[in-house]
């Protein structure tokens, strides 16, 4: 007997999502500030990629997020962040004794060893609770501390915003991480869309301060991402950045926009 093939409606859907996500990123990828910014030489490519990652969350991350917001109780949704925090402390410790910060090295891991065996493998943060301060290191600040320059900035397609640097970091973060490792494939894709689904979940509140915040979100950004990553290479006190051109130096962010920099690429890490 035959069987019955998808719903034809499905079938449109998903050919109208395909076609409307193809026709905003060739959009995207013509579109121009009207000024060019030298730490961005591929803003049309970038826009274009943006532009399918804004698509991909509207259709798929966002709508699952926060059905996973409305259906998971806060408590819940709290030990889930802190179970993959608890993982992430590993490689932190890793970054930071590569970096040459001992101490902060033997913080990351003692987190993780209070974390895992007081906090019950991680999902009670008893660390933060004995004093053990909550890191936030990667390879790319790594690469940062050992005097590599961001080179341009680049929208990797659904990772967002990251630099050459940041992204050859990426590669390790990735390489290197425990969850993308683990060996029993049902365990680490479920593990990696839980992981994916928390972090956009605590995305939510930023994406209504981003609205609110910039006019072109792509500029915000780009720019909201530059200036974090700098900040968290000189673990919050950069040196001044000297930029030839005035118009291309930022202007300080507000309080608000702080929170809005801070929730987009701690999520993304």
């Amino acid at each position: 007997m035959r069987q019955p093939g998808p719903l034809p409606g499905v079938h449109r859907r998903l050919k109208r999502l395909a076609v409307a996500l193809l026709m905003a990123a060739a959009a995207a990828g013509c579109a121009t500030t009207g000024e060019a910014d030298p730490r961005d030489p591929w803003e049309g490519f970038n826009r274009a990629v943006y532009a399918f990652n804004d698509g991909v969350d509207q259709a798929i991350a966002k709508p699952v997020a926060t059905a996973y917001v409305a259906v998971v109780p806060i408590p819940v949704r709290d030990r889930v962040r802190n179970f993959f925090g608890n993982i992430a402390d590993l490689l932190i410790g890793v970054n930071n004794l590569l970096q040459g910060k001992l101490a902060e090295a033997g913080n990351d891991w003692a987190r993780f060893l209070f974390n895992t065996t007081f906090g019950l493998f991680g999902i009670h943060d008893v660390a933060t609770e004995m004093g053990f301060e909550k890191h936030n290191e990667d390879f790319g600040q790594t690469f940062g501390r050992w005097g590599a320059g961001n080179g341009p900035y680049i929208v990797l397609p659904f990772l967002g915003p990251s630099t050459l640097r940041d992204t050859a970091g990426t590669v390790l973060d990735i390489r290197l991480d425990p969850v993308s490792t683990h060996n029993e494939t049902r365990e680490r894709n479920s593990m990696i869309v839980l992981r994916l689904t928390s972090q956009r979940a605590d995305l939510l509140e930023a994406g209504k301060l981003l609205e609110e915040a910039a006019f072109d979100k792509y500029v915000f950004i780009r720019d909201a991402y530059l200036q974090r990553r700098r900040s968290l290479i000189y673990d919050g006190s950069p040196p001044r950045e000297r930029i030839p051109d005035a118009r291309l130096d930022p202007p300080d962010v507000s309080t608000r926009d702080e929170a809005v920099i801070a929730v987009l690429d701690g999520a993304r890490r």
